[in-house]
């Protein structure tokens, strides 16, 4: 390792996962950040553990969160990953002094929406998105809920009057895209491109009807 490198200290973004249907966002999000070379900072609430072996067959253990990380992401290169268990408020995230860059909610649920615009802190998922405010560092929520009641239109208000990005997870057609995966990572490159991460994604708008069609 250069001293370059021993200098230069580590800032990852924190990635929350909770337990809203669309576990594959969050995949998504996770290797496009770590393409990007940057380090993240994991933190899967336990209801998530339940949505990931419902969505993907695989089982999300603290004791073994790596091997079930890698087969997750379908890569072993996860060198630029700290796992946090959910229950962990020691953990470095639970406070301002620790060197992230922001956070980003990846599916958010109702829940976790509600207990961050409140303030509850009922696990470190959210524990860390209040610290993340409070600090005044980027926001992401990338909701996954449909039809939404006026409680969490409000909660929803609130974390945009706070600075908090709301980002529904609403693919766009315009792209091109016309899988399954494609249109997952359309929305997780939107997530990206709301905290200024650099990726390829998707394909963007070039201002010409028709270009979704054209072939890269």
């Amino acid at each position: 390792m250069s001293s370059d490198q021993q200098q230069t200290p580590r800032q990852p973004w924190v990635v929350g996962v909770s337990g809203a249907s669309g576990t594959p966002y969050a995949a998504s999000v996770i290797r496009a950040l770590l393409a990007a070379g940057e380090t993240v900072d994991l933190v899967v609430s336990r209801a998530a553990r339940l949505t990931i072996l419902d969505e993907t067959g695989i089982s999300f253990r603290d004791a073994h969160w790596r091997a079930d990380l890698a087969e997750w992401l379908g890569t072993e290169e996860l060198d630029g990953v700290r796992y946090w268990a959910a229950g962990d408020f020691a953990a470095g995230p639970s406070s301002g002094s620790y060197p992230a860059k922001g956070m980003l909610v990846v599916p958010a649920t109702t829940g976790a929406v509600a207990g961050i615009a409140l303030g509850l802190s009922k696990d470190l998922l959210q524990r860390a998105a209040s610290v993340t405010l409070k600090e005044r560092r980027p926001l992401v929520l990338c909701l996954r809920e449909t039809p939404l009641n006026g409680v969490t239109l409000k909660h929803l208000v609130e974390l945009d009057a706070q600075g908090a990005v709301v980002l529904p997870a609403a693919p766009g057609f315009y792209a091109g895209g016309s899988t399954a995966r494609e249109l997952v990572d359309f929305v997780a490159g939107r997530v990206l491109d709301a905290v200024g991460v650099t990726h390829t994604l998707y394909r963007r708008w070039a201002g010409e009807l028709g270009d979704g069609g054209k072939v890269a």
